[in-house]
């Protein structure tokens, strides 16, 4: 491969055309851009937070008591240790402690990257953390700022899988607006200290991650620069843990020459004589079998492990069809060569139609086309990751509890309870997910496991088992190594269409004779809700839990539609823990959305004290006495994007409960807000921006937020649009509302032809979920574009239902508004 500029070329020229800057929050004090456009400080004291983002010499100004976005930005979860059985990996080709993967990941653009997860389930929800060692957090621009902090709901899901953190720091060339100055600002000193990196190293520190990736391609430095850089790096390592990944670009010439091995040229930026400058390296992306191999020599020569380089490969165009020498990375029989780089491996997301699209690549780029990391085609051009890098387990001390949640979701639910409608992404609320995704061993009929996102213990998804059941499955979930006690518990938490038997049964192997499992019956469920098993595990005190499975039993006949939801999976001593509740629960500020109507919040509390807390909830109390979820962190401090005011309420009752990380709850702290004067007497559209879910969705940039986001001006894909066959979209106003009208815009409105536009449909409303529909409108035989419908009625769910989409035998349904006017 020949040489490229730079690795962030589509990033820099992106942000460079936009011109975009950072936001208001961004800096704590003002800073000033190449174009000398001043950069306004936060001007809302509940606006929403952002991820942090800077230049050399803004970050120097940079202070966390002063940043009022900073105490968004910090990760609570430490990183966890790991555990590696290499007689325990699924593939046989796969090797543990041997070559890694480091994945260069942009979660979202540098600039506007919401600090806590959004409303918005459309989200790079990456969960196949077992084969990866290092995530950089990829991002920067001359246009918005060059060094950037990961989000802490990124860092939060890493940690708790045992994967470091890097942010980024970016120099692009001069061509994609690099500035030689930016280079020397940055390694400029102060006496006998390094001030920027100093800041860098306060920034890992306080926001939680682990180091830095440095990518210097700015052209025209000398020898001096690039020893000056050397030199921060190693005095950055002597006054902290901070690590750093060096990209190879720059040389200690001072010149940018992507040398695609490790050479004389830039082993110096690696280990420095006796000094260890950077703790790994990136290759370049035109590796070859020769320059691999003499990486590997001079690697072991210089006393560092030939695994600490990570030999690039570029899948931001075409992901899994990239074309890749394997067999010179990870050469069959032989020890792997040097470790594997990914840039941009969520190709799998971006390039997806919708989530069941993406959850699919993302298997096939991970564990292989049979979505199977022990069934691989090795001689495939790409036959998944797992073929070559065995699976890692955090999962080393108790208490271990798994919901299956994915940090991404379409509703969210606590304890079984539906608490809130409509879509969010948060990544501190990912669970770690199973290490075998999916291993069933049967010797008949296999059940297929999925993640499904229709149903929910605790949060968003849960673990499915379906298809015909005619013998015994074994399907293998995580790989651990927890010693068993007398009081050890393994808590169930399943649901069956019908009540009845299970056939379920707990499956646990043992360090001693880790391929064989010991089974526990679960029994049957009482009815079709969420039911809990407690199962005994003191029977088996003394020993270590290698793996953690579950068992299908088929020897009581064939059951041709075998289907059971697993909503959680908890392994712990003693009894469910109650934590202390937090304290002090204050608002620090509020802005509004709607006057009198709708507001955004920034909340702070107390932690609560003892140590064993996995989250805190946030909620707000309705009038009728139920409470409705907004969202949650590991974190002390949480951004509510909108809190809707109900009827003519004063004051909205707001409280946060922590949960223990066996999932009990405290006692809630609790703080009441006010609403300035009276709710608005005009008719407002109350569907604008709320929750919406569909049907389905025709492109992944065509679902329901779409149709709510009082936009039909932005191009044919400002729509919801469905093809499947039942085709509704329903949006949650937060609270029942008197309702005056529907406006329903179909396809001309937003530029469609007419024969477009939906010709049979009707509005639905209720105001319980547990309601049933009533109709206030239908219609038969519309052509208009723009349709409104008068109603008297009062709801808080609203749904259109579309019978006939269009005028002709088309059969999507394009919808780019549906408003709900009321008070």
């Amino acid at each position: 491969m020949s040489r490229r500029l730079p690795l962030l070329l589509s990033a820099a020229l992106a942000m460079a055309a936009l011109g975009v800057l950072p936001p208001p929050g961004a800096a704590a004090t003002p800073s000033t851009t190449p174009a000398g456009t001043a950069v306004p400080v936060a001007s809302g004291t509940g606006s929403q937070p952002y991820a942090s983002y800077w230049y050399p010499s803004t970050i120097l100004n940079w202070d966390p008591a002063t940043d009022p976005d900073a105490r968004f930005n910090r990760s609570r979860v430490p990183l966890q240790p790991r555990t590696s059985d290499p007689a325990l990996a699924a593939n046989p080709n796969a090797r543990a402690g041997e070559g890694k993967i480091a994945s260069l990941v942009s979660f979202g653009p540098t600039s506007n990257n919401p600090s806590q997860g959004s409303a918005d389930p459309n989200y790079y929800a990456f969960g196949y953390w077992q084969y990866v060692d290092k995530l950089v957090f990829w991002g920067g621009s001359a246009g918005e700022g060059l060094i950037l902090a990961p989000n802490p709901t990124v860092i939060d899901a890493a940690h708790r899988n045992g994967v470091k953190v890097y942010g980024t720091v970016f120099f692009p060339p001069a061509a994609y607006g690099g500035q030689l100055q930016w280079v020397r600002d940055f390694t400029q000193k102060s006496g006998d200290r390094y001030p920027v990196a100093d800041k860098l190293a306060q920034a890992a520190q306080y926001y939680g991650f682990d180091g830095w990736f440095i990518n210097q391609e700015t052209g025209g430095g000398d020898s001096a620069l690039a020893t000056d850089l050397r030199k921060l790096m190693q005095y950055t390592k002597a006054q902290s843990g901070t690590e750093f990944m060096w990209y190879d670009a720059m040389t200690t010439s001072g010149a940018v020459d992507w040398q695609n091995a490790l050479t004389s040229a830039n082993s110096p930026f690696l280990q420095d004589g006796s000094k260890r400058t950077a703790d790994s390296m990136f290759l370049n992306f035109g590796w070859t079998p020769d320059g691999l191999n003499s990486s590997r020599t001079l690697a072991r020569q210089l006393g560092r492990s030939e695994y600490e380089l990570y030999s690039g490969i570029d899948t931001e165009a075409n992901g899994y069809n990239t074309s890749v020498d394997w067999n010179t990375l990870f050469p069959p029989g032989q020890p792997h060569t040097t470790s594997l780089g990914l840039y941009r491996p969520e190709w799998t997301w971006k390039s997806a139609t919708d989530r069941a699209d993406f959850y699919a690549k993302d298997a096939r780029y991970w564990v292989g086309a049979n979505n199977d990391p022990s069934n691989l085609d090795l001689s495939a051009g790409w036959p998944g990751l797992a073929g070559y890098v065995a699976e890692s387990s955090p999962i080393t001390a108790k208490p271990f509890v798994s919901n299956f949640d994915t940090g991404q979701g379409d509703f969210y639910n606590a304890a079984g309870t539906r608490v809130a409608t409509g879509g969010w992404n948060n990544l501190s609320l990912q669970d770690v997910p199973p290490t075998y995704r999916w291993v069933v061993d049967s010797a008949g009929s296999r059940l297929t496991p999925s993640v499904d996102f229709t149903d929910a213990y605790q949060g968003g998804s849960s673990l499915r088992l379906t298809g015909t059941l005619d013998a015994t499955n074994t399907v293998r979930l995580y790989q651990t190594s927890l010693p068993v006690a007398a009081n050890t518990r393994l808590d169930l938490v399943v649901k069956t269409p019908a009540a009845g038997p299970t056939r379920l049964k707990a499956a646990v192997s043992f360090t001693d004779s880790p391929g064989s499992f010991s089974t526990v019956d679960v029994g049957d469920n009482a009815g079709t809700g969420w039911e809990r098993h407690t199962l005994d595990l003191s029977g088996f005190a003394g020993r270590t839990i290698s793996q953690l499975a579950l068992q299908v039993d088929g020897s009581s006949g064939t059951v041709p539609s075998y289907d059971l939801r697993v909503g959680q999976v908890a392994l712990y001593d003693g009894a469910v823990e109650t934590p202390a509740a937090p304290s002090g629960l204050t608002v620090l500020g509020a802005g509004d959305l709607t006057p009198g109507s709708s507001q955004s919040l920034r909340l702070s509390w107390t932690a609560a004290p003892g140590g064993n807390v996995h989250h805190y909830e946030v909620y707000r109390r309705n009038p009728d006495g139920s409470r409705t979820f907004l969202g949650a962190t590991p974190n002390d401090a949480y951004f509510v994007g909108r809190l809707d005011r109900v009827g003519t309420e004063t004051a909205t009752t707001l409280d946060v409960e922590a949960v223990s990380t066996t999932y009990g709850r405290s006692d809630v702290a609790s703080t009441a807000v006010s609403w300035n004067g009276a709710p608005p007497s005009t008719s407002t559209d109350l569907a604008l921006n709320r929750p919406a879910t569909a049907s389905g969705q025709c492109n992944a940039n065509e679902g329901p937020a779409k149709a709510v986001n009082g936009s039909v001006s932005g191009g044919n894909s400002d729509k919801w649009c469905t093809l499947t066959a039942a085709k509704w979209l329903e949006v949650d106003l937060g609270s029942a509302k008197k309702l005056d009208r529907f406006v329903v815009k179909h396809a001309q409105a937003g530029g469609e032809s007419a024969a477009l536009n939906t010709r049979d449909f009707s509005i639905q409303v209720r105001s319980k979920s547990t309601d049933p529909w009533t109709t206030v409108a239908n219609v038969t035989g519309n052509t208009a574009g723009v349709t409104s419908h008068p109603v008297d009625t009062t709801a808080r769910y609203v749904r259109l239902v579309v019978t006939k989409p269009t005028q002709n035998t088309d059969p999507a349904a394009r919808i780019y508004e549906f408003e709900a006017w009321g008070r």
